[in-house]
C-alpha cells in the first residue's frame, strides 16, 4: 500500500496481493526503522493536553479559513485514513471522543519529519501538537507542529472501516468490531449507562450493593446445572454460582432490609439468541416486601432507566414498538395458558395425562421430565410468544417454584411473577418462602427429581437452611439479567450483541487457518 499519495481509509493490506505475514513483518521493519531513528516506537508516556471532542468544541464558532489564533493543543489517537497531497498529508485519528483531522505540511514540521510518514501504517496511534483551525470547507482540524508514532500496530486494521461485518470475528475479535463499527461502540457505552442509571436508583430507594461468593459449596438458587472447578488448597469440590439468591437472603438473616448485586452468573448449559452460559444478573431483596412491591419496583424502574438513558419509554424491538410506561399488564398463569393456548392445566393433574397432552400438541416431552418441568414447557411453547408488550405473569404452579411463598388460599400456588417482554422472560420475583420446614421439604422433593433423572432441579444448601432456622423477615425478591434488559432497550434481538465477549467454542488450528 501506499503510504503518502492519494487517500487511504482504514482498509486490511491483505488485500493489496501481499500476503498478511508479510505485512507484520513490513511493520515490524518500519518500527525497527524508527528505533534506528532514535525514535521509540512504543515510548511509556506523552503528552495529550486535548481530546478530539474537546478540540471540535474549542472550533465552535470559529470561521474557516479564519484568522483567529487559538493556544497548541496535544491529542494522540489511531490513524484511520491518510490523505497525501505532495507537500501537504492529511490524517484522520480517531480517540475515544471522535475523529478529528490533522494537516502536516512539509514546511512547517520540517523535511525529516515528514519523510517519516513513510514510516506510518493504518492503524498505528500517533500524538500530535499543533494549533486547532478549520479548513476552507470548515473541517475541524490541527495543524501540526511535531508529530511521532506512539503505537506501531504490526497487523493491519479490518478491511473496511464500516465494514466488518462476520458476526463470528466481530463477537470472538470484539476489539476490532469496536475499532470498525461506531454503532458498536455505542451500544457497549450504552450498556455502561443503563447499569449506572440502575445503581443510581436502587441507592437513592437505600438498597445497599453487596458482593457474594462466586465459588459455592453448593451452587443453589435455580434449576440450572453448574460449572464444577476444584480447590487446590481446600481439596475440596466447589461450583461456579448459578444464582446470587440463597446468599443475599442470608444478609435479610443478618439484619439488613434492602440488598442487591449486580454479578456475573454461570450456568452449564447451550447457546442461544437469548442464552450465554456467563452473563449478568441484578438480584435484590427487601425486607417486609412481597412480590406485589418488587412489580411496582419493576415496573418504575425499567421505565425510568429507559427515560434517563434513551429519552422515551418507547422502543423497538423487532418488528414491535414496545411501550414500557406502567402500568404493565397483569395476568395469571392459568388464564394465561387458557388464553393464549387453549390449555386447561387444572385438567391435567397427574403427570402422564399432562404428558401425554403435551405430546399431542406436538411437543417434546423428555421421559426424564418431571411436572415441573412439562408446564413450563407448555408455558414456553404456547404463552410466551404472545406477551410482547412488558406483562406479569402472576401466580405460578408450586411445582416449578420451590423458594417462593404459598398464595394464600390456593396451596397449589405460589406468589411468583415473571415479567415477559419481546415474547421472552426478563425478569422474576416471588414473595421469599420463609418457613424453613417448608423450604427443607420443597428442597426435599426436589432432589427426589434430580435421583430420577432431572438434572435442572434446585440444590438443597445446608447452611442457608439453617439460616433461614433463625428467621428471616417476609421478603420480596426480584431478579433479571442486565443482558437481556440491554437487548430490549437497544433493540438487540441477539444476547451475543450486548455482551463484549460472549462465549465460543474453542478454535482449533485448522478452523485458525
Amino acid at each position: 500500500m501506499s503510504n503518502t499519495n492519494g487517500t487511504e481509509e482504514l482498509e486490511g493490506e491483505a488485500t493489496s496481493g501481499t500476503g498478511a505475514g508479510d505485512l507484520r513483518s513490513q511493520r515490524i521493519e518500519r518500527a525497527e526503522q524508527l528505533r534506528n531513528a532514535g525514535l521509540e516506537p512504543y515510548p511509556p508516556r506523552i503528552e495529550r493536553t486535548h481530546t478530539n471532542a474537546e478540540v471540535e468544541a474549542l472550533l465552535e464558532g470559529v470561521a474557516s479559513d479564519s484568522e483567529t489564533e487559538l493556544e497548541s493543543v496535544a491529542i494522540a489517537g489511531r490513524v484511520v485514513a491518510q490523505r497525501g497531497m505532495g507537500r501537504a498529508s492529511f490524517l484522520d485519528v480517531i480517540d475515544g471522543t471522535g475523529r478529528l483531522q490533522v494537516l502536516l505540511r512539509r514546511n512547517v514540521i520540517g523535511e525529516d519529519a515528514y519523510t517519516r510518514l513513510k514510516l506510518l501504517d493504518l492503524g498505528d496511534f500517533v500524538a500530535v501538537q499543533g494549533t486547532p483551525m478549520r479548513t476552507r470547507t470548515g473541517e475541524a482540524t490541527v495543524g501540526a507542529t511535531t508529530w511521532q508514532i506512539v503505537t506501531k500496530a504490526l497487523r493491519a486494521p479490518p478491511e473496511k472501516f464500516h465494514g466488518l461485518t462476520d458476526l463470528e470475528i466481530r463477537q470472538r475479535q470484539r476489539y476490532l468490531d469496536l475499532l470498525s463499527n461506531e454503532d458498536v461502540r455505542t451500544t457497549f457505552r450504552m450498556r455502561s449507562h443503563i447499569v449506572s442509571a440502575i445503581r443510581r436508583r436502587l441507592d437513592e430507594l437505600d438498597y445497599l450493593e453487596v458482593e457474594t461468593p462466586v465459588l459455592q459449596e453448593e451452587a443453589g438458587g435455580a434449576a440450572a446445572r453448574p460449572f464444577q472447578t476444584h480447590s487446590e488448597a481446600l481439596d475440596e469440590e466447589r461450583s461456579l454460582r448459578i444464582s446470587l439468591e440463597l446468599h443475599l437472603k442470608r444478609l435479610l438473616v443478618g439484619g439488613y432490609e434492602r440488598v442487591y448485586e449486580i454479578g456475573r452468573i454461570f450456568r452449564n448449559e447451550g447457546f442461544s439468541q437469548r442464552h450465554n452460559p456467563e452473563f449478568t444478573m441484578l438480584e435484590l431483596y427487601e425486607a417486609y416486601g412481597d412480590y406485589g412491591t418488587m412489580a411496582t419496583l419493576l415496573e418504575d424502574l425499567v421505565s425510568g432507566v429507559a427515560k434517563e438513558v434513551l429519552g422515551t419509554m418507547k422502543v423497538s424491538f423487532g418488528d414491535n414498538e414496545i411501550d414500557f410506561s406502567p402500568p404493565w399488564q397483569r395476568i395469571t398463569y392459568h388464564e394465561a395458558l387458557r388464553k393464549y393456548g387453549d390449555f386447561d392445566l387444572d385438567q391435567f393433574g397427574e403427570t402422564e395425562a399432562l404428558r401425554d397432552a403435551l405430546r399431542q400438541r406436538g411437543l417434546d416431552t423428555p421421559a426424564e421430565a418431571g411436572r415441573g418441568k412439562l408446564i413450563d414447557i407448555a408455558t414456553s411453547s404456547l404463552v410466551e410468544p404472545h406477551l410482547v408488550q412488558p406483562t406479569f405473569l402472576l401466580d405460578y404452579p408450586i411445582e416449578l417454584s420451590p423458594l417462593a411463598k404459598r398464595k394464600a388460599g390456593f396451596p397449589d400456588l405460589v406468589e411468583r411473577f415473571e415479567a415477559f417482554v419481546g415474547g421472552f422472560e426478563f425478569a422474576n420475583a416471588y414473595s421469599e418462602l420463609n418457613d424453613p420446614v417448608d423450604q427443607r421439604e420443597r428442597f426435599e422433593k426436589q432432589q427426589a427429581l434430580r435421583q430420577a433423572g432431572d438434572e435442572e432441579v434446585e440444590l438443597a444448601d445446608e447452611d442457608f437452611l439453617i439460616s433461614l432456622e433463625h428467621g428471616m423477615p417476609p421478603a420480596g425478591g426480584l431478579g433479571f439479567g442486565i443482558d437481556r434488559l440491554v437487548m430490549l432497550l437497544l433493540g438487540h434481538t441477539s444476547i451475543r450483541e450486548v455482551i463484549l465477549f460472549p462465549q465460543h467454542r474453542k478454535l482449533h488450528k485448522q478452523d485458525e487457518e
